[in-house]
């Protein structure tokens, strides 16, 4: 039967500099006291001084160091025992091992940098159990994960590469160790999944008679127009899915938006088509009102009177220079009209 683990954190646990230096006081003691006891007939003291002597430096395993938000999850024989969490100097259960299973995953994000097992220790028999530890810890500031460009199909089909950053941290320790098998891996299967789902309901570009927020009205929604609106949604989506994971999703951003290569020349063609249609409707409109701006300023003046047909043609030849891509040739008419 599965139960859910609920986040304990230790406190009284802020002991180490007063453990080491009882470890240490005792070392120096333990070292006359064996031969004192040998001296004066009281063996009792040599038997306790030896096993100290051999033995004593296993407190020295339950030293622990942690700086500003870093966080130890400990287990004694297979059961978590609680969280240690704030900077500090503690002391625990020597027996007690902390407990990370996704402290060897790499996924090229903020904070997965090798750790240095060579810590310098305060004691040699400490060293290996202190870089354990440390490679153990759990960080509690914001991490950064941007995951690699996936090829989605938007809302009409058209392949679409899309990258993520997604702002992230852990807020409950237990969870995230006990929950899941790798919180890691697990946000970053997650990642890719709100992309996919939500990059399929958007087209690329805006277009007609498409429902991008499910109310059933067609909008103007896009990837490429609403970034923002896009980036909460995937957000809210991650955040629903890492809940369970005891991981909160700070912020999420599209670091890169692109045609896939096989369409992307393709759609250039059509976008330029697009563009071209746009600027020649706006040349035509304002050919159209200068067109009609001189004929209602001769008509005024009284300056020529012009009958339909040379209307006309004045009309033709006004658009022509107006609406063409290349400077007219002026002719001079040294004849009349009529």
């Amino acid at each position: 039967m599965r139960t859910n683990v609920q986040e304990k954190i230790l406190s009284g646990h802020k002991i180490g500099g007063l453990v080491l230096f009882l470890v240490i006081a005792l070392y120096i003691l333990a070292i006359p006291g064996v031969a004192f006891g040998a001296a004066s007939g009281m063996g009792i003291i040599s038997v306790i001084s030896v096993i100290w002597l051999c033995g004593g430096w296993i407190l020295l395993c339950g030293l622990k160091v942690l700086k500003p938000n870093e966080a130890l999850v400990l287990t004694l024989f297979g059961k978590y025992v609680g969280t240690l969490k704030g900077d500090g100097f503690f002391w625990v259960n020597p027996f007690c091992t902390a407990f990370n299973p996704a402290s060897g995953t790499k996924l090229g994000q903020s904070g997965d940098v090798a750790m240095n097992n060579s810590i310098v220790s305060l004691t040699t028999a400490g060293t290996a159990a202190n870089a354990e530890a440390y490679n153990k810890k759990i960080s509690l500031k914001v991490m950064t994960l941007s995951n690699s460009r996936q090829k989605v199909n938007d809302v009409l089909g058209n392949p679409v590469e899309v990258a993520v950053a997604v702002m992230w941290r852990v807020v409950d320790t237990a969870k995230a160790v006990f929950e899941v098998d790798n919180f890691k891996e697990y946000l970053s299967l997650q990642c890719d999944t709100a992309v996919r789902n939500v990059v399929k309901v958007y087209p690329y570009d805006v277009t007609d008679n498409v429902d991008t927020t499910g109310d059933g009205i067609s909008d103007d929604g896009s990837l490429r127009g609403s970034t923002e609106v896009v980036a909460n949604r995937i957000k809210e989506e991650i955040q629903s899915k890492v809940v369970s994971a005891g991981l909160e999703i700070v912020d999420a951003r599209i670091t890169y938006l692109a045609y896939a290569p096989e369409i992307a020349a393709a759609m250039l063609q059509r976008q330029q088509a697009s563009a071209v249609v746009d600027a020649r409707k706006l040349i035509v409109d304002g050919a159209v009102g200068m067109v009609e701006l001189a004929l209602e300023r001769l008509n005024e003046k009284n300056t020529v009177v012009l009958d339909e047909e040379r209307k006309a043609a004045m009309v033709s030849n006004l658009l022509v220079v107006l609406c063409g891509n290349h400077d007219a040739q002026p002719v001079v008419n040294s004849g009349s009209l009529y």
